[in-house]
C-alpha cells in the first residue's frame, strides 16, 4: 500500500537531509500523538537513500539503563550489531543492560564514534588528505553492511523500507529514537550529549515523540529540539481525502467524500484509528458512515486487535509471539523458540519448527523480520503490550522463568526471575541486592539502582524493602537519575528512623548546610563505624564534602581521612583522595602532603583510587606554583578519566583549566572551561562547576570578553544567593575579575567586599588557593582608602611569608608597592616592587609577572624614572602580547606612550591576535595542538570529545589560516609561531612524559 498524505512535512524532512548532507548536522523534532502515522512518515522519508540507526523507546523497559543507546549501537556497544566491521542499519542487538558505561557521558562518546564510524571517518584519520578535506567535501568511505529501519505499526500505509545502497559518497546518516517519551533516561542524556558535540558531520538527528512538552523527556534533549535552529514537524489528523486514499489502499471501496468527511469528524484523522476501524468493520463501516442517524462504531481496543490475530494462529505461533513478549521488543528466534516451550505440549512442539512458526506469526502481522537482521521484533510497542498484558499470571510467570534459563545475562536472568516472583522472596531479593551493589563497586550506578530497587519490591520485611530503596536511591543520584530531589528526599522521610535514612537525606540536602550537617551528624550518632564500616564511611565522605563546601580545609581533610580508613573502596564517592589532599593544602600543609605522596603510575595506568590521588597532585603542584607538573599530571589525568563519573571528569577538566590558565595556556584554559561547563549541563549538575563557572569568567576577562565574562559571572550569583561560602567566593571573584580588567576598582570593592566576612569561616586566605586580597588592596589604594587596603592586604602577607609561597609573596609585593606609592611613600614602594622581582624568578605564571613589571613601570614613569619605566613596560608589554590580553596590554600602551616612548617591534608583533596560531579559535588551537602532537583525527575526538568529523572540519579551516598543506607543516608552524607549550608542557590532553596516546 503506497504511503499517503503529508506531502509538506515530507518537504521540510527533505530540505533538512540536504542540509545535513552539505556538512550541517541537523535535528528534527516528529510529535504528535498515538496512532498519528509518525513512525509512517519517518519510514517513508528514509526509504531512498539515507543510512539509518534505530532505536525505539518502550515503556516497559522505560527504566532500563542504556536499553535505547543499546538499540543504537548493537549488541556489543559498537554499532557492531552483526558480526565484524562497521554496520549501519536498525543497529539493534542484546546488550547487557548497558554496563559498558560507566555514565550518560561515556554512553553519548561511544554514539559519537559509532557515527563518525558510520560516516566513514575512521578510514583514515591520521592522513593528511582526510584531515584537509573542508565540511563539503565529500566522504568516500562506504558504509560496509546497510540495513532498513524498523517496521511500523500494525496496517500502517508506510512500505518496507528497502536496503540503501552504500556507494553515495555524501549520503547523511539519520539517527532515529522513536517512541522517546519512553526512552531510558540515560540513554536520553547520552543522545543529548552526542548531538550537543555535532558540528560538521553528515547527521540527521529525528526525534518522534507524541508531546514534546512530556515530563519524561530530558530537558537538555527537549531543549536542542525545540530551538529556534531545529526543524519541529507536528503531525496531525489526515485530510478526507487523504483518508479515502488510505481506505482504498486497504481494499476499501466506495469511500465517499461525505463519508470520508464524517470518518474524519469522527476519528479526528488519526490514521490509526481509522485503520483499525477499516480493518476491523471492512464493508459494514461504509454503512454505518453512510447513515446519518447511526453512530459509526468507536474502534475496538488496540488490544483487542492484536488478541484476535493472535487468537487465529497455531499454537506455536501463539508461543513464539508470546515468549518474544517476555523476552521484550526484540530477541533472537533461537530464544524465543527456547522460552517458548514451556508454553507447548511436548507433541506440539515436536509437531513444529521455529521457522513455520516465525512465519505465520510474521503473515499476521504480529511479528516481523528482516533479511540480515539477527533478530524479531514487534511491529509496534502497542502490539507488544497487548501480546504481554494479555497473558495470565500463571502463563506469564512460567514463561519468565523459561527466560530466565534462556538468558545468558546474569542481570537478564535475575529481572526475569523477579518478573515471575508471586510475592516476597527474600533469598531473590538478596541476590538482586548483591549484583546491584556489585555493581554499585564498579560505578555502574544506573544498573545498581535498577537491581536494587527490583530487590525493594521484593524484601519480605519492611526494614528490608526500606534498606535497599535507600541504596537504590543513593545509586540513582550517584548515576544523575533523581530528576525531583524533593519528592525524593519527602518519600525517604517516611522511613524508620536510621543511620542510612539520615544518610541519605543529608545527601540530599548539601546546599542547606544546616539542615544537611544536622541529618550527617544524626546519621553518625547512629552509626557504629566499627560494626558498620560502609555506612560509616560514606557519612564521613558526605561530612568532607560539606566542610569543602564551606572552605573548612582541616576539617574536610580530617573527615576524609576517616572515610578512607573505614572503607577505602567504598565510600561511594570517586573525589574522597582529592578532598582530603584539597583540605591539607588549604590548611597550610600543601608542601608536606606533596612530599608524603606515594610514588604515582602513569595516569594511563592508574587505579581509580590513583587517578584521585594524580588529580589531587596536580592540584596541589599549581597551588605551590610547579605549573609544569601541574599540567603534565592534570593533562594526564582528564585524558585517563573518560570512564569515570560525569563530575569527576567536571573536576578533572576545571583543575587542569585552572592550571592552564595559570601558566598563561589561555587558549586551552578556554576549550576545557566549556567542556566541564557542558559536561555538567548535559547531566543537569550545573551546581557541580560553579568553580569553572568563575574560571571561564577570569579567563574571558583578561582576553577583554566581557559579555561572555559578565554571563558566567551572572550564573555564578544566582547560585550564591543560597548564602554558602564557596558560591559566594566563586560569584565574587568572577565579579572582582571583569571589575578589575575594565579597570572599574569600585565594583572589585562591590564584588570582593563580603568575603572579608566570610574569611574568618575558612581557609580563604590560604597562599596559592584562591587569590583575591591583592585585588582587593589595590582597588581600596585605588580609590585613596589606604588603612582599609593595608587591612586587606597585611594577613596575607604574613602567611605568604610563613609559607614561603614565591607566587603569593609576588602578587603581595605587587600590591604592597601599588599601595605605598599610593601612600606617597616612595621608597617604601620601590622596596616592595625589587622584592616582587626577586620571587618573579621563581615564578611560572606570566600574567602575575606581567601585572607586577606593568605596575612597577607606571610606578617608575609617575616618579620621572622613564628609562627604567620604558624597561619595566616593555617587558610586561611582551608577555601580554603574548598571552593576548587587550585590556592590560592597552593600560601598558599607554604607559609607554606616557613615557614617550614607542612600542618596539614590528607593526605585526605589536598585534596579538594577528599571527600564525593567533589566528585561530581556542577550539581550533586546541585541535591543531593535539595534532601536532602526533595524535590520529580519532584520538584528538576521543580527547576533546567531540566528533572526528568536527575534527576533519577545525583542521579544514585551521590549514588555509596557516598556511599549511600537511601534517608535518601544521606541526612545524606552530613550532616556529610560539607562544605554544612550553617545553615539556602538554596541550590540552596531550600525553605528558610515559602518557600512552
Amino acid at each position: 500500500m503506497e504511503f499517503v498524505g503529508r506531502t509538506d512535512s515530507l518537504a521540510l524532512l527533505a530540505a533538512a537531509r540536504e542540509r545535513a548532507r552539505a556538512g550541517h548536522p541537523q535535528r528534527v523534532l516528529v510529535e504528535g500523538p498515538a496512532g498519528i502515522g509518525k513512525t509512517a512518515l519517518v519510514r517513508r522519508f528514509l526509504r531512498d537513500d539515507t543510512h539509518v540507526l534505530y532505536g525505539a523507546g518502550e515503556e516497559a523497559e522505560s527504566e532500563l539503563a542504556f536499553g535505547v543507546l543499546e538499540q543504537l549501537l548493537g549488541r556489543d556497544g559498537t554499532g557492531d550489531g552483526a558480526g565484524s566491521g562497521p554496520r549501519v542499519g536498525t543497529g539493534i542487538g542484546i546488550g547487557a543492560g548497558g554496563r559498558r558505561w560507566a555514565d550518560a557521558h561515556a554512553a553519548g562518546a561511544a554514539l559519537l564514534e559509532a557515527l563518525d564510524e558510520a560516516q566513514g571517518a575512521g578510514g583514515a584519520p591520521d592522513s593528511d588528505d582526510r584531515a584537509t578535506r573542508g565540511p563539503d567535501t565529500p566522504n568516500t568511505s562506504a558504509l560496509d553492511a546497510p540495513s532498513t529501519p524498523a517496521p511500523d505499526a500494525p496496517g500502517t500505509s508506510a512500505p518496507d523500507t528497502p536496503a540503501f545502497a552504500p556507494d553515495a559518497p555524501d549520503t547523511p546518516i539519520a539517527l532515529v529514537l522513536d517512541d522517546a517519551q519512553w526512552a531510558d533516561h540515560l540513554s536520553l542524556q547520552a543522545l543529548t550529549f552526542a548531538v550537543r558535540r555535532l558540528r560538521a558531520d553528515r547527521v540527521l538527528v529525528l526525534v518522534v515523540v507524541r508531546d514534546a512538552e512530556d515530563t519524561r523527556l530530558a530537558e537538555g534533549l527537549r531543549r536542542l529540539f525545540t530551538a529556534d535552529d531545529a526543524v519541529r514537524v507536528r503531525l496531525d489528523g489526515l485530510g478526507p481525502a487523504e483518508l479515502a486514499e488510505l481506505g482504498g489502499g486497504m481494499g476499501v471501496r466506495g469511500l465517499t467524500a461525505q463519508a470520508a468527511a464524517r470518518l474524519h469528524a469522527h476519528t479526528a484523522g488519526n490514521p490509526l484509528h481509522v485503520k483499525a476501524l477499516l480493518e476491523q468493520e471492512g464493508a459494514g463501516l461504509l454503512e454505518a458512515l453512510g447513515e446519518r442517524d447511526v453512530t459509526p462504531p468507536a474502534p475496538k481496543s488496540f488490544t483487542a486487535l492484536v488478541l484476535a490475530k493472535l487468537a487465529a494462529c497455531s499454537p506455536a505461533a501463539d508461543a513464539l509471539v508470546c515468549a518474544t513478549a517476555v523476552l521484550g521488543m526484540h530477541c533472537t528466534p533461537a530464544d524465543a523458540w527456547e522460552v517458548a516451550g514451556a508454553d507447548l505440549l511436548d507433541e506440539e512442539r515436536r509437531a513444529a519448527d521455529v521457522l513455520t512458526a516465525l512465519e505465520e506469526a510474521v503473515h499476521t502481522g504480529l511479528l516481523t523480520e528482516a533479511l540480515g537482521d539477527p533478530v524479531i521484533r514487534f511491529p509496534h510497542p502497542l502490539v507488544h503490550a497487548a501480546v504481554y498484558h494479555q497473558l495470565g499470571p500463571s502463563r506469564r510467570a512460567a514463561l519468565h522463568l523459561s527466560a530466565a534459563r534462556t538468558v545468558r545475562d546474569q542481570a537478564h536472568r535475575l529481572r526475569h526471575r523477579a518478573l515471575a516472583a508471586a510475592g516476597p522472596d527474600p533469598e531473590l531479593a538478596a541476590e538482586l541486592a548483591s549484583l546491584g551493589r556489585k555493581f554499585a563497586a564498579e560505578g555502574a550506578w544506573a544498573n545498581a539502582a535498577g537491581q536494587l530497587t527490583a530487590a525493594a519490591r521484593l524484601g519480605p520485611e519492611p526494614a528490608v524493602y526500606e534498606q535497599y530503596t535507600l541504596e537504590a536511591v543513593e545509586c540513582a543520584l550517584l548515576a544523575g537519575d533523581v530528576p525531583d530531589m524533593g519528592e525524593v528526599a519527602q518519600r525517604i522521610a517516611q522511613f524508620t528512623p536510621g543511620g542510612w535514612r539520615s544518610y541519605l537525606l543529608g545527601r540530599l540536602s548539601l546546599y542547606d548546610l544546616d539542615r544537611a550537617e544536622a541529618l550527617l551528624t544524626d546519621a553518625w550518632h547512629r552509626c557504629d563505624p566499627a560494626a558498620e564500616p560502609v555506612l560509616g564511611a560514606r557519612i564521613a565522605g558526605q561530612f568532607a564534602a560539606l566542610h569543602g563546601s564551606m572552605s573548612h580545609g582541616a576539617e574536610m581533610a580530617e573527615w576524609a581521612d576517616l572515610a578512607i580508613r573505614l572503607a577505602p573502596d567504598d565510600t561511594a564517592t570517586d573525589m574522597i583522595r582529592v578532598l582530603r589532599l584539597n583540605g591539607l593544602a588549604m590548611s597550610g600543609r600543601a608542601p608536606q602532603t606533596l612530599a608524603a605522596l606515594a610514588p604515582l603510575p602513569d595516569p594511563a595506568l592508574a587505579t581509580p583510587a590513583q587517578l584521585e590521588e594524580l588529580l589531587g597532585r596536580g592540584t596541589l603542584r599549581e597551588w605551590t606554583g610547579d605549573l609544569t607538573g601541574a599540567v603534565r599530571d592534570l593533562g594526564g589525568v582528564f585524558g585517563a578519566c573518560h570512564g569515570r563519573a560525569a563530575s569527576f571528569r567536571v573536576v578533572a577538566a576545571t583543575a587542569l583549566a585552572s592550571a592552564e590558565y595559570r601558566a598563561g595556556r589561555w587558549d586551552d584554559a578556554i576549550v576545557h572551561t566549556d567542556l566541564a561547563l557542558s559536561l555538567a549541563a548535559d547531566t543537569d549538575q550545573p551546581h557541580i562547576a560553579l568553580y569553572c563557572r568563575m574560571l571561564a569568567a577570569q579567563v574571558h576577562s583578561v582576553r577583554g570578553a566581557f559579555a561572555k565574562a559578565q554571563a558566567h559571572a551572572r550564573v555564578a550569583r544566582v547560585y550564591a544567593a543560597g548564602g554558602h561560602v564557596n558560591p559566594a567566593l566563586w560569584a565574587a571573584l568572577a565579579e572582582a575579575h571583569l571589575a578589575r580588567a575594565q579597570g572599574r576598582p569600585e565594583d572589585v570593592l562591590a564584588a570582593l567586599g563580603p568575603l572579608l566576612a566570610l574569611a574568618p569561616r575558612g581557609d580563604l586566605e590560604e597562599p596559592g588557593t584562591v587569590p583575591w586580597a591583592d585585588l582587593l588592596a589595590e582597588a581600596w589604594a585605588a580609590l585613596g582608602d589606604e588603612k582599609r587596603a593595608v587591612q586587606a592586604l597585611a594577613p596575607y602577607e604574613v602567611l605568604a611569608t610563613q609559607r614561603g609561597h614565591h607566587g603569593a609573596l609576588l602578587v603581595a609585593a605587587r600590591a604592597r608597592g601599588t599601595l605605598e606609592a599610593a601612600r606617597g611613600d616612595t621608597v617604601a614602594a620601590e622596596r616592595a616592587f625589587r622584592s616582587g622581582l626577586k620571587h618573579a624568578v621563581h615564578v611560572e605564571a606570566p600574567f602575575d609577572r606581567a601585572l607586577l613589571h606593568l605596575a612597577y613601570g607606571g610606578f617608575l614613569r609617575r616618579a620621572g624614572r622613564r628609562t627604567r619605566a620604558g624597561e619595566q613596560l616593555r617587558t610586561a608589554r611582551d608577555l601580554l602580547v603574548r598571552l593576548d590580553a587587550p585590556p592590560d596590554l592597552g593600560r601598558c600602551e599607554r604607559e609607554l606612550a606616557a613615557c614617550g616612548l614607542g612600542p618596539a617591534g614590528s607593526a605585526s608583533e605589536r598585534e596579538p591576535r594577528t599571527r600564525g596560531a593567533a589566528l585561530l579559535t581556542p577550539q581550533e588551537l586546541a585541535v591543531a595542538r593535539l595534532v601536532a602532537s602526533g595524535l590520529t583525527n580519532r584520538q584528538v575526538a576521543r580527547e576533546l570529545v567531540i566528533s572526528v568529523k568536527t575534527v576533519e572540519y577545525h583542521l579544514g579551516r585551521i590549514f588555509p589560516k596557516l598556511g599549511v598543506d600537511s601534517r608535518t607543516r601544521l606541526t612545524a608552524a606552530l613550532a616556529a609561531d610560539g607562544p605554544g607549550p612550553e617545553p615539556g608542557r602538554p596541550g590540552p590532553g596531550r600525553p605528558g612524559p610515559g602518557r600512552a596516546p
